[in-house]
Order: C-alpha cells, then sequence, then structure tokens
C-alpha cells in the first residue's frame, strides 16, 4: 500500500534521528534503529498535542532516537486511527489515542469507520489525564459562577453556542454531560482546530466551551474569558480557586485520557519495549513536572492491559451518553 504523507511533523530528538532503512545485507539493529513516528489526532497547539510533545520528549531520550511528532486532526481522531490502522506493524508508526479511537467512543457515533477499534490496536500504555475547564466569554454571558451560568442557559434554551474540539471529543461529551445533569439547552460547534474555536470564543462568536487545561493555561489570565469550573472529581493546583463542577453539580466526572497505541500485529517485544521507555519517561520528576505546569496529571506506569481495559471502562461512560442523547456523526 502506498504510504500516506506526512502533514506537520516535529522530530523531538535524542541524538539520532535518521530516517533511512539499513544498507542490504546489514543486519537489523534493536529496535529501535530509526525515528519513530508518532500520530497526534489534533492540531498543534491543542492539548494533545501539549501533552504528546511532553511525553514524546521523554520517551526519545529513553529509546535513543528521535519521535517525529505528525499531527493528523480530524474526525474527532478517526483520521489519526486510520492511518495508524494501516501502517507497518512495526513500532515505527504509533499513535496518541483515547477512549475516542481506543474505546469504542468514535464507533458509537460513527457507522462508517475504517478501523475496528477493538482488533486494530494494540495498546501501548496511558500516558496521563486532563481534566477540562468550563469557559464564557464574559461580554455575551455575564456571569460568575457555575449555578448562575446554568440559570443564565436555561432563561434562554438554544439561544447559546458552545465550541469543542469536534463531534465525540472529550471537550464536546463533557459539555453534553453538564447540560444534561443541569437540564438546559445550547448549540453545539464542533471545530476541526480546536485552536479556532479559542479564537472564537476570545470573539465571542461563540458563547462557551468546555477545553482541557493544557490548552487553556496560555489564555487562564485574558479579561475576555472566565473559568467557571473544572470537570474533575478536585480542583486542580494550577486553578485553585475554580471549583469543580461535582460542587454545583454533584456526581460530575469528565476528564481526557492519553495513551499510546500501535497497529494490532506490532511484535510484543515491541509493544513492551515502548511501554518499559514510557513507564521510566512517567517516574521521571522532569515528565511529573511538565505535565503539572499544563494541567496534567502523569499516568502511573502501567501495562498495555490495564491501560486497554481503563479505555474501555471509560469509554463506556460517553458511549452511553452518547446513546442516551441520541447524537451521530459523519
Amino acid at each position: 500500500m502506498k504510504s500516506l504523507p506526512f502533514g506537520r511533523r516535529t522530530v523531538l530528538g535524542a541524538g539520532v534521528a535518521t530516517l533511512g532503512l539499513a544498507a542490504p545485507g546489514i543486519a537489523r539493529a534493536e529496535f529501535p534503529d530509526r525515528a519513530i513516528r508518532l500520530v497526534v489526532p489534533y492540531g498543534g497547539g491543542g492539548q494533545t498535542d501539549v501533552v504528546s510533545r511532553i511525553i514524546a520528549g521523554a520517551m526519545a531520550q529513553r529509546l535513543g532516537q528521535g519521535m517525529l511528532v505528525d499531527n493528523r486532526p480530524g474526525a474527532a481522531g478517526n483520521f489519526a486511527a486510520e492511518i495508524t490502522a494501516r501502517a507497518a506493524p512495526d513500532g515505527y508508526t504509533i499513535m496518541v489515542g483515547s477512549t475516542g479511537g481506543l474505546g469504542g467512543v468514535n464507533a458509537a457515533l460513527y457507522r462508517n469507520l475504517s478501523y475496528d477499534w477493538q482488533k486494530d490496536f494494540s495498546t501501548i500504555g496511558l500516558f496521563c489525564t486532563t481534566p477540562n475547564v468550563v469557559l464564557i466569554n464574559t461580554d455575551t454571558i455575564p456571569v460568575r459562577t457555575l449555578a448562575e451560568f446554568i440559570d443564565f442557559v436555561r432563561a434562554r434554551p438554544n439561544a447559546l453556542n458552545f465550541a469543542s474540539s469536534g463531534i465525540g471529543a472529550t471537550t464536546h461529551l463533557s459539555m453534553e454531560l453538564l447540560l444534561e445533569k443541569a437540564n438546559i439547552q445550547m448549540v453545539h460547534v464542533p471545530y476541526r482546530q480546536s485552536t479556532q474555536g479559542m479564537t472564537d470564543l476570545l470573539a465571542g462568536r461563540v458563547q462557551a466551551r468546555t477545553l482541557g487545561l493544557p490548552e487553556a493555561e496560555p489564555v487562564k489570565d485574558d479579561p475576555r474569558i472566565r473559568a467557571l469550573a473544572v470537570t474533575s472529581v478536585e480542583r486542580n493546583p494550577n486553578w485553585p480557586n475554580v471549583p469543580t463542577v461535582a460542587e454545583t453539580l454533584p456526581g460530575y466526572v469528565g476528564v481526557n485520557e492519553f495513551a499510546l497505541a500501535a497497529p494490532a500485529a506490532t511484535p510484543p517485544a515491541i509493544i513492551a519495549r515502548l511501554n518499559k521507555a514510557l513507564n521510566e519517561s512517567l517516574e521521571s520528576q522532569a515528565v511529573k513536572d511538565g505535565f503539572a505546569r499544563v494541567g496534567a496529571e502523569a499516568a502511573a506506569p502501567n501495562t498495555p492491559e490495564s491501560a486497554a481495559a481503563f479505555l474501555r471502562q471509560r469509554g463506556e461512560v460517553w458511549v452511553t451518553l452518547i446513546r442516551r442523547l441520541g447524537l451521530s456523526a459523519e
């Protein structure tokens, strides 16, 4: 099969990052002997890109090869999943995934996927989780608390809109869950590039959104927006004065999970090598601090099996919501 061309690329290096193949007759070196392509399902600057580059840089150091970040936004991660599912199962193409491609969420949203989320991937491991933060445009929604926001929206059913990173993205589903629990209605406006949605929120063209904390960090003090709540169980240390959604709507939780995966037929020894580099990175204080600086929490070292089970469990929460609300995407 003809290889797919690379899109936006950045090599996060470890000293050596050659993309060439070994010459005929020369024994293949132990994996990896060249740079690894990391397919990221969202554009540059978004929360997925931010946390992906942190783990990629750390793993590159431990693998002794560069990691080439290949941003492939589109269809809530489906484009990146399709690229990875079709790639050679040799460990040199892996992807960043979440409950969308690896937990059944996209399979519940899209009728015709070109990949099978249960058969086409080998999970490598979980690397971090991030909460979302509920943001509003202060000119168009002049409130200060989540309770006031709920009352404001309730008085204007379907007259206000909210942005997301795409249909089925956690930034979409976490807001849908909030709206359902609060029994209020808004219009969803999905964006191919999350940064475009942020630009429109700042301009007031959309009135609200949930956004991953890594992406929200640079604008947290912008007077044009206000943070009403975070979607995690507990308050985030980077945003200590922002309450949780659960403080107003008990039982609510809606976080983002990030993992690495490879094509299904990738040899177990290669998966184990990548998992080892991942877990060594997760034990690094520099990685923990890097995630913390952007509001993310490093995962504890984990196995491919435990990570896959976790993503399926978390995905079922969103799949249940999708079915309950009758959501779909094409």
